[in-house]
């Protein structure tokens, strides 16, 4: 698909940002690594030969008598029983570079939990002795997963709420900004443990309830984009043509509205990940065991004697952090007008 000239210049322009560029590149390259985390770090072997056929057990579980096991139950690829059973058969496995997932328990550490880094604990143990690189590495696809889902259906809705009130104007308009002057000035965090400590949270139900509040960040952006371009004379011209206002609305103004969204978006992806780490901090996010950056923090945070866990926390929140606030800036230059 060939791009507009101002959308090419706009893409001129954040290539030429390179901090901006480069920080996309990486974001993308650990944030893709992250989706094959089963395949990094995993307590089962990507590739089972057996008895001449092929498993895959990190996609499929197999039970243990599938490798001439005596019970039905799924197949512990670490004991030397299961091991033993292939290696007769002529079998072999292939085991992902981190051979722990983020609930794996080592049980063989020489050392009482939190253990510090060694050869097969790259960045050592939490005080539970699950291995702390394997939780990160899938901590980090969930924070990015829930920010991103998050900054997506929260845009949407303050697009839409902030066009509502800007193109309408009148009763609308005054109605909207009371409302999010009340809406606004509500504690969110405060709300969201009070919120958060009426059920047991999950992915699906901390996504609806930072939904609530998140919405508002585009509303102000938008509205004033639209109340500017709504007396403009294209629009008056589209109007006079016999468009709807729905038409004009979302194909007339809202392109030029979604410049000023889309060098938001980054920084409402930042929020995000920062109020989740914030509440599985408190105690307060994803359920108990789920592989989670805040959870980590507060782990540092109780063994102090164990500076491998804070410090493996925050490297990962700083480059994280970092890397999409240097990708807003980027954006943000690219959709300058004055540019």
């Amino acid at each position: 698909m060939k791009l507009s000239p101002i959308n090419q210049r706009r893409f001129a322009l954040f290539r030429a940002h390179k901090r901006g560029w480069w920080s996309l590149w990486l974001f993308l390259a650990l944030f893709g690594l992250s989706l094959g985390a089963e395949l990094i770090a995993n307590d089962k072997p990507i590739v089972v030969r057996y008895d001449g056929e092929w498993y895959f057990p990190v996609f499929k579980r197999y039970p243990e008598t599938t490798f001439g096991g005596e019970f039905p139950l799924q197949a512990n690829y670490k004991s030397p029983y299961i091991q033993e059973l292939i290696e007769e058969k002529d079998g072999w496995m292939i085991w992902p570079p981190i051979p722990f997932d983020y609930t794996s328990i080592n049980y063989d550490l020489q050392v009482p939990a939190p253990a510090p880094p060694s050869g097969e604990n790259w960045l050592g143990t939490d005080d539970q002795g699950r291995d702390v690189l394997a939780r990160v590495i899938y901590g980090f696809r969930i924070s990015v997963l829930f920010a991103l889902t998050l900054t997506l259906i929260s845009s949407v809705v303050g697009v839409v709420a902030g066009a509502l009130q800007g193109f309408y104007g009148g009763w609308v308009d005054l109605l909207g900004q009371r409302l999010l002057e009340i809406w606004s000035a509500l504690p969110v965090l405060y709300l969201l443990i009070i919120l958060a400590s009426f059920v047991q949270p999950n992915f699906w139900w901390l996504l609806g309830i930072m939904l609530l509040f998140s919405w508002m960040s585009l509303v102000d952006v938008v509205r004033a984009e639209f109340l500017r371009g709504r007396n403009l004379e294209y629009v008056r011209a589209a109007r006079a043509l016999g468009m709807g206002n729905g038409a004009i609305m979302f194909r007339h103004i809202l392109p030029n509205a979604m410049v000023s969204t889309m060098t938001f978006m980054p920084f409402i992806l930042t929020g995000a990940i920062g109020t989740l780490t914030a509440l599985d901090f408190l105690g307060f996010g994803l359920p108990a065991g789920s592989p989670s950056l805040g959870e980590l923090v507060a782990q540092g945070k109780a063994n102090l004697q164990a500076p491998w866990l804070g410090i493996s926390a925050f490297m990962v929140l700083a480059i994280m952090l970092t890397l999409l606030v240097f990708i807003g800036e980027a954006a943000r230059d690219a959709f300058d007008p004055r540019k």
